[in-house]
């Protein structure tokens, strides 16, 4: 029990460590300078989406979340405006090239993704009664999973007037042969200062693609 309690404690303090450790490559100094933006020139907003869709890209992460079919793509709002917009009612969705709605992952959807993977037929442990069937599991990716989303994840409320902020939001793109092709992020209900809802920004990747390909 001891050692393996101290290995427990090792690990932690490691990936604790790992995490401080790891960074997101630099933001560009506005959204407006990817490829894949929407600019709202009346409101003074832009928003852009930067997919890592690459592992070396994503190499920052503690799992290779494409490899479990979930793509980081990493949000960025520009506020070029002399008010605050809020994010705090915002709703950012991927739209597959074929129409589909895909609401961004919790931690909580990776890890059974990432478990199911790791343990297909795990048929875990029995234990005598009343104590509770136990399936495989691992901890210690759940554990990075919920470092990279409290590190890396997009948590920004509030953009404050010309400022930009960021943060990666995840995606469940399981079984699309070619995820960014036709797919857009559109993101809705972000409001100015006085609480009114600013129009959808709708962000296709075809240029993105078009800018990667060339």
């Amino acid at each position: 029990m001891k050692r393996a309690f101290l290995s427990a404690l090792l690990l932690t303090l490691a990936t604790t460590a790992l995490a401080k450790d790891r960074k997101a490559p630099e933001l560009k100094s506005s959204a407006a300078d990817y490829p894949a933006v929407d600019i709202h020139t009346s409101d003074q907003v832009s928003v852009a989406a930067d997919p890592f869709d690459t592992p070396d890209k994503a190499s920052f992460f503690s799992i290779d979340y494409l490899k479990y079919g979930f793509i980081p793509i990493r949000v960025i709002v520009t506020n070029n405006g002399n008010a605050p917009i809020s994010l705090a009612d915002a709703r950012i969705y991927f739209f597959t090239g074929y129409g589909d709605k895909v609401l961004a992952a919790e931690p909580d959807d990776v890890e059974r993704r990432v478990d199911t993977i790791a343990n297909p037929t795990s048929p875990g442990v029995v234990l005598p009664a009343p104590f509770p069937h136990i399936h495989g599991h691992s901890h210690d990716k759940d554990k990075q999973i919920q470092s990279d989303f409290d590190t890396f994840g997009f948590q920004t409320l509030v953009v404050e007037a010309h400022t930009t902020r960021a943060g990666f939001l995840f995606y469940n793109i399981q079984g699309l042969s070619d995820p960014l092709k036709g797919a857009k992020i559109e993101a809705r209900e972000l409001r100015d200062a006085n609480g009114k809802e600013l129009f959808s920004f709708e962000v296709p990747f075809d240029k993105y693609l078009a800018v990667k390909k060339h």
